[in-house]
């Protein structure tokens, strides 16, 4: 079963979840006395963040879905949707098992969806993480006082580093979308950088991880673009899971990711390891967003 998974995951290379008829997966208890409220599936379907080149995202974690399989006894089936929007739609149907979310889409995700996080990314021994405001110097916008009547690049609207961090530095200096600046929303956090790039955005806001790693694997050059700011440490970005999974399972899966020590694996989340996280960590998105007046509805 899992060699004909890798066979379907090398030619079709991504799996887009955006059909609310998804079949249900099966469960391998047939007892009848089990609870039925209790899940414990063959395969598991393991969400990545759609927040680069989807083909990319699935080729860069071929090790974590081998490490997965052999430490859960499963098969893995990692998923890319098309965006943040269709991958909170399919937790909340049931159509995830697992889910690495931004901390904006968890807290999205969890006003409609029975999940719960279990582990943060940790680099440097901290769960948390900074986005920037960059600029291109092309430009001529030296500072975010200069930002007015500029063209700002975000990623996705339910995305927390390349949307609400940003917006909400913009907002400290007074900036407002549509009456200060215009907004534009490219969809992920590589996009942005290569909007700001070629000057068809003047600004951009992306987390500072992936900036850092688009600059080391040359993608953005820095005589191109500028670092304006960067935001305060906010919550990383967490793994989650159905909370109706069965409890020796859960206990599986938070320990295979908490004990997770592989470089390799590691390196497509720009991570030194996974840290033990709660939901009550993620407040600080929920206020941040009521601040921002966000309707988190019209985000879903």
């Amino acid at each position: 079963m899992i060699a004909i998974q890798k066979k379907i995951l090398t030619s079709v290379a991504v799996v887009v979840l955006a059909l609310v008829g998804c079949q249900a997966p099966n469960n391998t208890a047939t007892n009848t006395e089990v609870d039925p409220s209790v899940s414990d599936p063959d395969t598991l379907r393991v969400a990545l963040l759609p927040d680069e080149n989807a083909s990319t995202v699935i080729k860069n974690n071929q090790g974590l879905e081998k490490y997965l399989e052999e430490k859960l006894g499963k098969d893995i089936e990692l998923v890319v949707t098309t965006d943040y929007s269709s991958m909170i739609e399919a937790a909340s149907n049931r159509r995830l098992e697992l889910a690495y979310f931004g901390p904006l889409s968890y807290v999205l995700a969890k006003t409609k969806s029975n999940i719960e996080p279990f582990a943060a990314l940790k680099k440097d021994g901290e769960t948390t993480y900074k986005s920037v405001i960059i600029a291109s110097v092309k430009s001529g916008v030296n500072s975010l006082d200069q930002a007015s009547g500029k063209t700002v690049a975000y990623g996705d609207q339910a995305s927390t580093s390349s949307h609400l961090i940003p917006k909400s530095m913009m907002l400290d200096k007074g900036l407002q979308p549509k009456k200060d600046y215009e907004e534009v929303f490219v969809g992920s956090h590589d996009a942005v950088a290569v909007a700001v790039q070629n000057n068809n955005a003047q600004i951009g806001g992306l987390s500072q991880p992936i900036f850092e790693s688009l600059i080391e694997r040359k993608v953005i050059d820095t005589n191109k673009v500028k670092v304006l700011a960067e935001s305060e440490p906010f919550p990383q970005y967490p793994w989650t899971m159905r909370s109706d999974l069965k409890p020796e399972l859960k206990t599986q899966i938070s320990a295979a990711f908490i004990e997770l020590k592989d470089e390799e694996i590691l390196k497509a989340f720009k991570a030194d390891g996974f840290g033990a996280i709660t939901d009550q960590e993620y407040d600080v998105v929920r206020n941040l967003g009521k601040t921002l007046n966000l309707d988190f509805q019209k985000l879903n």
